[in-house]
């Protein structure tokens, strides 16, 4: 009976982060950004990148399980309380207090591994490894990655440029710093050629 409930929490649990599938990035919808990304998307990426640390650009040693790890939960509360931005008029005091709240209730579903991504969630919110740390560059640059997507998939050059100012100056590791300078190469050079010939 006992191991009859304990499945029965984990399919609730599945159902729940299956949600994230779904739910569309709330800063897309504002822009009026038509086919935008998922939540699940958005972390899918984030993860991937985890990837691409070697021994060359990962001096530090960062641990790349756990920052894999950090990129699939960090989100992870929002299958309950949904994307919250500034946009929607709740403080990020209260931000912080309904998605802990959501965490908690996730990790009850799960027991053990419950309490491991709880953990890893904390750890991302309070910004207190080099691990999440990483995983918030991660974050910054999947945004002003997916955003220059946008831009050239809609041929408007820097329409979404209050993603790039609002992350500005932010990026710390210094391999996803090369990866902004390239993707920020990129972009001014599709400004210019839309400027032009009028066309990408």
């Amino acid at each position: 009976m006992a191991q009859i409930i304990e499945n029965q929490k984990i399919l609730e649990f599945l159902e729940l982060v299956g949600r994230l599938k779904h739910v569309k990035r709330t800063g897309w919808v504002i822009c009026n950004i038509d086919d935008c990304e998922s939540i699940a998307g958005h972390m899918y990426r984030m993860g991937l990148m985890t990837f691409l640390l070697t021994e060359e650009n990962n001096p530090t040693n960062l641990d790349r399980f756990k920052c894999l790890q950090i990129a699939l939960v960090h989100d992870l509360a929002e299958c309950i309380v949904g994307d919250i931005t500034p946009h929607c008029g709740i403080s990020p005091d209260e931000k912080h207090r309904q998605e802990d709240e959501a965490m908690k209730k996730i990790a009850e579903l799960t027991g053990i591994a419950g309490d491991r991504m709880y953990n890893l969630y904390k750890e991302y919110e309070n910004q207190s490894s080099p691990e999440a740390r990483f995983a918030k560059d991660l974050d910054r640059y999947d945004m002003i990655l997916q955003a220059f997507e946008y831009e050239k998939r809609e041929n408007t050059p820097k329409k979404l440029e209050e993603f790039f100012k609002a992350t500005e100056g932010k990026f710390v590791h210094p391999f996803i710093q090369q990866l902004v300078t390239e993707l920020y190469r990129q972009r001014e050079e599709f400004e210019k050629k839309v400027l032009l010939i009028g066309t990408a």
